[in-house]
């Protein structure tokens, strides 16, 4: 017991989350980042021959597992791989100008250009590499100068950009941009209930503000979601359940109040109120403890079964 609630403590500490893709999608985004990174190296070959093509900006792959794995990622938009990696390119050359052969220089772009992307919404992670590379890729990239922008980082840019739109297009629920993917909810569908909540768009930004921290998701996804996920609560509820002895139910909480309990013990038949079982928290709130509690106690918690899919938890359709 106390061997799980270290693993789980340390899971938590280290943020090891749940990968919450199918087996299939994640081929896809490794088919996709193999590739861009090819039509990069084969059109840099071609476009600057020779030893030449030996300039492909590594920072591209970095910009590959954006691109193809989290496409849909506030990170991962045109705007952000254009900008992000446009304006770093722009302060590590000019760093290099100003300073040098100077320890500072390659810290200094970096620093930079992080706060440029924050200023100017284009933050991609992939930048600060660009920038760095600037300072630190010694001769064949400092005598490019400024046409570093332009190649080779501005042509790496354009192949990889052009192929997560043609590749991801392929596939209905990933194209890219983000906005192409945008679910079109038809009049009175049951997301529409959305509203009742109370519950709004500009809640949902203010909320992302209050936090103080940029979050790889943007108000409208996480509209999206909440309308998903309201459209799946409609649907589950018109399904009543039965508590039997092996299940797992979830309490449908929010957050750090959310929690899995599985049913380890009780009677054959699990009928009377005063029944009692024994149940363990498998996930959530209290994970891996313990307890006893009566049918109608248990039944007052449990909002609903859930069964796990091997990387998430998921509601039980009965």
């Amino acid at each position: 017991m106390q061997s799980e609630r270290d693993e789980f403590w340390l899971k938590g500490l280290l943020g090891i989350a749940d990968n919450r893709t199918t087996h299939a999608e994640k081929l896809i985004s490794a088919l996709g980042a193999l590739l861009g990174i090819l039509c990069v190296y084969l059109i840099s070959q071609w476009y600057l021959g020779g030893q030449d093509s030996l300039l492909i900006v590594a920072s591209m792959g970095a910009t590959a597992v954006l691109l193809f794995a989290v496409p849909h990622g506030a990170l991962s938009q045109p705007w952000a791989v254009l900008g992000g990696h446009g304006i770093s390119a722009v302060i590590g050359v000019s760093c290099q100008y100003l300073l040098p052969n100077s320890f500072l220089a390659a810290a200094l772009a970096v620093a930079l250009s992080i706060a440029a992307m924050h200023y100017l919404r284009c933050i991609h992670p992939p930048g600060g590499a660009t920038a760095l590379s600037a300072v630190i890729g010694g001769e064949a990239i400092h005598s490019l100068g400024y046409l570093y922008l332009f190649t080779p980082v501005l042509l790496n840019l354009l192949c990889m950009l052009a192929v997560a739109v043609l590749f991801n297009g392929c596939f209905p629920w990933r194209r890219y941009p983000a906005v192409w993917a945008r679910r079109i909810k038809p009049e009175g569908s049951p997301a529409a209930a959305s509203h009742s909540s109370g519950l709004s768009h500009e809640d949902l930004a203010a909320a992302m503000e209050k936090m103080n921290s940029y979050i790889d998701v943007t108000s409208e996804e996480l509209a999206e979601l909440f309308d998903l996920a309201v459209e799946h609560a409609l649907e589950a509820q018109q399904h009543t359940h039965r508590l039997s002895v092996g299940d797992c139910y979830s309490n449908g909480q929010l957050g750090t109040r959310w929690a899995v309990r599985q049913i380890l013990d009780g009677p054959d038949t699990l009928a009377s109120p005063r029944d009692r079982l024994v149940f363990k928290t498998v996930a959530g709130d209290g994970c891996y403890e313990t307890g006893s509690c009566t049918l109608a106690e248990f039944n007052e918690w449990a909002r609903f079964p859930v069964d796990f899919t091997g990387e998430r938890w998921v509601r039980r359709h009965q």
